[in-house]
């Protein structure tokens, strides 16, 4: 699992927000997490994505993160949703 992925998917979401609306909803297949975000900020979205049994990849920053998504600032999360 790479962040390429999440490059090309066709239905994903950006942000702490979105990323755990998509989790509640149960529309997130995969969530990915920027190593160097706050352990506070990301930690809701960590457990909710071990509750609902979703994986978690690790970008490296949140630079990355925001590239992948194809957005000029950096992401905490993201995820590809159905």
């Amino acid at each position: 699992m790479s962040p390429e992925e999440l490059q090309v998917a066709t239905n994903r979401v950006v942000g702490m927000k979105e990323t755990k609306k998509a989790l509640e909803q149960g529309r997130a297949t995969r969530v990915y997490v920027a190593r160097d975000a706050e352990e506070a900020v990301v930690r809701p979205v960590i457990e909710l994505s071990e509750e609902k049994s979703v994986p978690v990849v690790y970008v490296t920053s949140m630079a990355r993160l925001g590239r992948v998504c194809g957005i000029a600032v950096g992401a905490a999360t993201a995820a590809i949703a159905d």
